[in-house]
């Protein structure tokens, strides 16, 4: 399997193909998915994953607002940064050139796992002004005992090119992928197991997450948890394997405005397994902040 995904060949069937373009911005070529009409939503999503994570939940968004979701730098379709591109801090930098590339700006910014770091990064930079930041099963805590230790692994990884390799080569045994979801708590169709299959296959997309998780320090967001004045709502599945449902709670009693929305039964791709009920709770909250009128 080659490095890099090809959207003419690796991109034939993806969802939502023809929302899909490619822009240049901060000197990357971007994919990027683009539908609807109204107040802009952002979505941002999670380490080794793509614009396929939001398949079903962005035409659902997409009926009254205008939905933007583009392939995270180094990740699927979305060329490679610089060292500096991928830190937490050069990812809020460089999407947000994208925005104004496209000419928006979000009204709200959504974020999955690692996608909500980069949201409250954007909003507390000054790059972005969103009225509220949603996390779902959202990654904003160093992980306990083992964050340093993680970092250190991921750093070693990404300073051998032959481990990306290695992986995206035994990533063609659909069992070693079944794995990794089936640890993730959620269970999601076989169409979406073959996307992220798909993605795994290719070492370019997994030197992309290997040093995205070398470059980024969740302490300093932690740190800076506090000065977040944009509400936060951390939409959380309870049967999270990825990212205990607690950490939420201590997260969102950081921030001045943070407040949890449990979903049960759901694991650490809960948008993926219902998505029409995370987008009833996303029309929820942006009526709570006047995006969009009354049923």
């Amino acid at each position: 399997m080659s490095a890099q995904l090809v959207f003419e060949r690796d991109g034939r069937d993806w969802p939502n193909r023809n929302a899909s373009r490619f822009v240049l911005a901060a000197g990357l070529q971007w994919h990027v998915q683009m539908m609807g009409e109204g107040p802009v939503i952002l979505l941002l999503h999670g380490t080794g994953s793509s614009t396929h994570s939001w398949r079903d939940l962005m035409p659902h968004l997409a009926k009254n607002f205008e939905v933007i979701a583009p392939d995270l730098p180094g990740h699927a379709f979305t060329s490679m940064p610089s060292r500096d591109g991928f830190t937490l801090p050069g990812m809020a930098r460089e999407i947000m050139a994208l925005l104004n590339k496209l000419g928006k700006s979000p009204a709200m910014i959504i974020g999955h796992s690692a996608g909500c770091a980069i949201a409250i990064r954007m909003a507390l930079d000054g790059l972005a002004k969103p009225r509220a930041v949603l996390g779902l099963n959202a990654a904003l805590l160093p992980f306990q005992n083992v964050g340093p230790i993680y970092s250190a692994i991921a750093k070693l990884l990404t300073l051998n090119p032959f481990v990306p390799w290695l992986f995206a080569h035994q990533a063609r045994d659909p069992r070693m992928v079944e794995r990794l979801l089936e640890a993730t708590g959620s269970r999601i169709d076989a169409h979406g197991a073959s996307l992220y299959r798909r993605l795994a296959e290719h070492s370019g997309h997994v030197a992309g997450t290997l040093r995205m998780m070398a470059n980024w320090d969740l302490n300093i967001l932690r740190a800076d948890l506090p000065k977040l004045s944009t509400p936060l709502y951390l939409l959380t599945g309870m049967k999270d394997g990825t990212i205990e449902p607690a950490r939420a709670k201590e997260a969102a009693a950081l921030v001045p405005h943070g407040e949890v929305i449990p979903f049960a039964g759901l694991g650490h791709l809960a948008h993926e397994e219902r998505p029409q009920e995370f987008a009833q709770c996303i029309y929820n909250l942006a009526r709570r902040h006047g995006l969009i009128g009354d049923e």
